[in-house]
């Protein structure tokens, strides 16, 4: 089993009953997630959080809640992943944006798109970002102390 940590987060951003997604291959096949991924040693996670929804994106967003903390085992690697989850907010489109290069694209979806079978999300993490979300089960970000 690996032994390394592999802290990362993800942003819920909902704009006209519509969320934004991004579509990866991953092991040849494509996945939908929402836009996430590893926080850097010595990073905030909220900066994290921005930075990755840029770079996946093209979007620049603001936080506006916490939806939880979760974490899943890859059933192939068996690395532990941990997974802040994070409310945004869009506020601008970067046109000019370089996308990373493992994404296919990202789009906006409605909740059925979401559900549709033929859309897999990448990790049960996914839909239970989404379900927390509809619910309105999202927390103040007072319970982030940040002294980066």
């Amino acid at each position: 089993m690996p032994n390394s940590i592999h802290l990362t987060v993800a942003t819920v951003v909902e704009r006209d009953n519509k969320f934004l997604m991004v579509r990866e291959t991953i092991d040849g096949e494509q996945v939908i997630n929402q836009p996430a991924g590893h926080v850097e040693p010595g990073e905030d996670v909220m900066a994290a959080a921005l930075r990755e929804t840029m770079e996946e994106t093209g979007w620049e967003v603001a936080i506006t809640g916490f939806l939880g903390f979760s974490n899943a085992m890859s059933p192939t690697s068996g690395i532990t992943y941990y997974r802040l989850v994070f409310v945004a907010e869009p506020l601008n489109f970067n046109e000019d944006a370089e996308i990373d290069n493992d994404i296919d694209c990202a789009e906006w979806m409605t909740l059925e798109e979401i559900r549709d079978p033929t859309n897999k999300p990448r990790s049960e993490m996914v839909d239970q970002a989404i379900d927390d979300f509809i619910s309105g089960r999202v927390f103040s970000l007072e319970m982030f102390r940040n002294r980066l």
